[in-house]
């Protein structure tokens, strides 16, 4: 996913998704195209659908030509955002002319292209331009359900027939799709699933008419100011109706599933059909998020059966997967990731709830890649020996010891997609150090079968030279971390450190991957300016570390994980006589602009001057699933929320400060820079502000403004924390 700099993401993973991965890497939809024998894919390429032959990457065959994607009466073919193919792969539905919905763009309009009877004929005539959702080909191929301004449809592709099947969706009662924050933090998105037999569709019904509008306010887009409402539950604030109903697709009554409990008083992140078309598998959190239920629902009754439970002292992450659902055996069993032991394993549960242990040993599992079912194989991500890095791991399906598949010599970070066969997988690699490869390695003998060149856009980014470390710290913490010094360094010395951070438990920012150590922010190179730029990761980030380490920060965002980085700085200092404690700056965004804060008024004896982007500065004021995942419920832990919080510490500010936020930001609302700034005024603490009207979370939009961004970073950053040797 490509989320610019949000509370999800790290700086350096997002520079190596823009320059590598980019425009190729779809935001959201079906993924890789495989073929049915696993050997090829198919991809948009020069205004085509082609085949690729994974083998062998000289071998090309255009599956739907330029010409073919022209609809008739135009000159131009259609712009294909993404694609998927009928189960008989004699249909291929084509999305295009996309508009965003928050993050990604999700709607927009679809084509068929019939390859028999070559033809390309537009869906939801009638319905708005653009206003069509995640459509999927029935099983059989003969129709198309989609979701257009809340509501579901199934059109018929034989005779056109658009038939509705939810007729009640207003802004607020969204069918088929969902809300602003179970968008944002519980990935979910396309709300309906098809039944295996194709007679009847599961869906979502959210229903957000208590949900209160955050109005944002636009004063630059027209000559008066106008609101900008976005329905957004702050912690305290009820989540919205969510409920699971079946209906037929010939249209009919829809039949709701009895799942137990408030239905505003949980979440129901993950559904999908049980492997069958009479029963459907439901995953349910309670509002707290540290009991998860799994639940088998009759889909003609709606009646419901317990499946499996667990509850945990902090949190339960939901299904890591928003799509599928992992069954074995013929759907006797389905595979489930649980920190349940203290490290996140695969287990297997059958249909009474039955579960054994796939992977055992003091490691976690970070995904699982593939299960060949066929070959009894397991693949999936690990990094027993560094948190830093990521290699790929097989475990027999039956269990046992687990065994690495990513050959030794290349020590980085890897991912893989793995063909259906289990035999080929599109690979990725790069470490801080080495340029990103892709290739096509044969499995389980990770053998390069094409593709492994360097390109010449990354060829021509000079590198940092990143230096992994780690700390261990006065409470017995030991931390990673990296650093990169300054060109033609001198010991002898000393230097200006700026640390870059996060801390919070949704990013790593000490990955040795491509990309860590990139200076993004500023103007120019840090190292031949004269500073040391480093990072140190402490405890909460969701690093396969095992569950301690990971959910220790329950209940203490702002607290241990500022300590942490404080300390990890404070040793750092006390150990490298080149860095000048005189000169020591911090700056993060987002998550890390609150981290920044937090450090720059608890530690103000160590960081003399921050850089806070889009900070959280109230915890209070951020979306309820989120903040009360990790900080708990009001009114009983209110306290967590306020005591740690970077506004309860704004009057022990002494160092330079520069706040920055877009007053459009609709995930971090710039309410929190106003608050924060009020704070500040009360206890006359002089600081810096940079506001970006209109812009979002990402600060990226207008002419300019990425620029300027930098710009005013840099200078800031050289007047307050002087570069160079002294």
């Amino acid at each position: 996913m490509l989320r610019i700099l949000t509370r999800k993401m790290a700086a350096a993973v997002v520079l190596f998704q823009l320059l590598f991965v980019g425009a190729a890497s779809a935001q959201f939809g079906p993924g890789t195209q495989w073929t049915k024998d696993g050997n090829g894919y198919m991809k948009a390429d020069n205004d085509e659908i082609v085949q690729l032959d994974a083998r062998d990457g000289t071998k090309r065959t255009v599956l739907v030509s330029k010409a073919q994607l022209t609809p008739q009466g135009q000159t131009a073919p259609l712009e294909v955002r993404r694609f998927s193919l009928s189960d008989d792969g004699q249909k291929v539905l084509i999305h295009t002319n996309t508009k965003k919905v928050w993050r990604y763009d999700t709607r927009g309009d679809y084509w068929v292209y019939d390859t028999a009877a070559k033809t390309l004929k537009q869906l939801g005539k009638g319905r708005p331009e653009s206003s069509l959702m995640f459509a999927k080909f029935s099983p059989n191929g003969q129709q198309v359900a989609y979701v257009s301004e809340h509501n579901i449809y199934v059109e018929d592709l034989a005779g056109s027939t658009i038939r509705p099947l939810t007729t009640d969706g207003t802004r607020t009662l969204i069918n088929g799709t969902f809300d602003w924050v179970y968008e944002e933090e519980l990935d979910c998105r396309d709300g309906f699933r098809w039944a295996p037999n194709g007679q009847s569709i599961a869906y979502w019904q959210l229903d957000a008419a208590k949900t209160k509008n955050y109005l944002m306010l636009n004063t630059t887009d027209s000559l008066y100011p106008f609101t900008v409402p976005v329905e957004y539950p702050v912690v305290g604030e009820d989540p919205s109706m969510a409920r699971i109903g079946v209906v037929p697709v010939q249209g009919g009554a829809t039949t709701w599933m009895k799942i137990p409990g408030d239905a505003v008083q949980h979440y129901l992140p993950r559904m999908e059909w049980a492997n069958n078309s009479s029963e459907l598998i439901v995953q349910q959190l309670n509002r707290r998020q540290n009991e998860s239920k799994i639940m088998l629902c009759t889909a003609a009754t709606g009646e419901v059966k317990p499946v499996h439970s667990e509850t945990e002292k902090a949190w339960i992450d939901a299904k890591s997967e928003a799509v599928g659902w992992d069954w074995i055996e013929g759907g006797k069993r389905f595979i489930w990731l649980s920190e349940k032991d203290g490290w996140r394993h695969i287990y297997t549960i059958d249909r009474k709830g039955q579960e054994k242990l796939l992977t055992k040993g003091n490691y976690d599992v970070i995904s699982v890649s593939l299960i060949d079912e066929k070959n009894g194989t397991i693949y999936f991500m690990a990094s027993p020996d560094n948190a830093t890095q990521s290699y790929l791991y097989k475990v027999a399906l039956k269990g046992g010891k687990a065994e690495r598949v990513t050959p030794k010599e290349l020590a980085g970070s890897h991912s893989y997609d793995i063909s259906p066969n289990g035999r080929l997988a599109l690979h990725n690699f790069s470490n801080s150090t080495t340029y990103p490869v892709a290739d096509v390695v044969s499995l389980p003998e990770h053998k390069r079968l094409s593709g492994g060149e360097v390109s010449e856009r990354a060829k021509s980014i000079k590198l940092p030279k990143p230096e992994f470390f780690q700390v261990k710290t006065e409470d017995g913490i030991t931390m990673d971390g990296w650093m990169v010094k300054p060109t033609n360094f001198d010991p002898a010395k000393k230097y200006p450190i700026v640390f870059y951070v996060y801390g919070e438990p949704a990013s790593q920012t000490v990955v040795d991957r491509f990309g860590t150590g990139f200076n993004r922010l500023y103007a120019g190179s840090m190292a031949d300016d004269g500073y040391i730029y480093a990072s140190v990761e402490g405890r909460g980030a969701p690093a396969p570390k095992g569950r301690e380490w990971r959910k220790s920060i329950y209940h203490n965002i702002g607290k241990i994980n500022i300590r942490d980085q404080a300390m990890a700085a404070k040793e750092l200092l006390k150990r490298h006589a080149f860095i000048d404690t005189s000169r020591v700056a911090v700056w993060g965004w987002s998550g890390g602009g609150s981290s920044t804060l937090n450090l720059l008024f608890q530690y103000p004896q160590i960081y003399k001057t921050g850089v806070s982007i889009a900070a959280v500065d109230n915890q209070l004021n951020y979306d309820n699933i989120y903040q009360e995942r990790y900080m708990g419920l009001l009114p009983e832990d209110k306290h967590h929320f306020v005591d740690n919080s970077p506004l309860n510490y704004a009057k022990n500010l002494r160092g330079n400060l520069l706040l920055i936020h877009g007053t459009g930001d609709d995930n971090v609302h710039y309410n929190n820079a106003e608050q924060m700034i009020n704070e500040l005024v009360k206890h006359n603490k002089p600081f810096q502000m940079m506001a970006y009207p209109n812009r979002t979370h990402s600060i990226s939009e207008g002419e300019g403004t990425s620029r300027h961004l930098a710009t005013t970073f840099t200078q800031f950053l050289k007047e307050h924390c002087p570069p160079g040797a002294r």
